[in-house]
């Protein structure tokens, strides 16, 4: 069972690509297998591409800190692929169905 962040803030963490998707697509597979870790750690709560394909989202709990710490070791970033935007919120109102990730 990941751990949980019940007590971090809500981050949004924006994901945009700065070179061609072909490039992009070569480190799919290191970036998934980060986000699979922050999956288990219990910091991310929702991921997802944009549409268009510019880049990604992923929402997750944290401190604004960590959380640009987190992001900028993502392969996407280490390799050049993609910059990142991170925007500390505080989650203040959700359908019932998100409740149980922001408790």
């Amino acid at each position: 069972m990941p751990a949980t962040h019940a007590d971090a803030p809500v981050c949004l963490i924006l994901i945009t690509y700065v070179v061609p998707l072909d490039e992009v697509d070569r480190h799919m597979k290191s970036h998934i297998d980060w986000l699979e870790r922050g999956y288990d750690e219990g910091l991310f709560l929702l991921s997802g591409r944009r549409n268009p394909r510019t880049g990604g989202v992923i929402v997750c709990r944290g401190h604004r800190a960590e959380v640009e710490a987190l992001a900028a070791s993502d392969p996407f970033v280490t390799s050049g692929a993609a910059t990142i935007e991170v925007i500390e919120f505080n989650a203040s109102w959700a359908a019932d169905a998100v409740v149980p990730l922001l408790a």
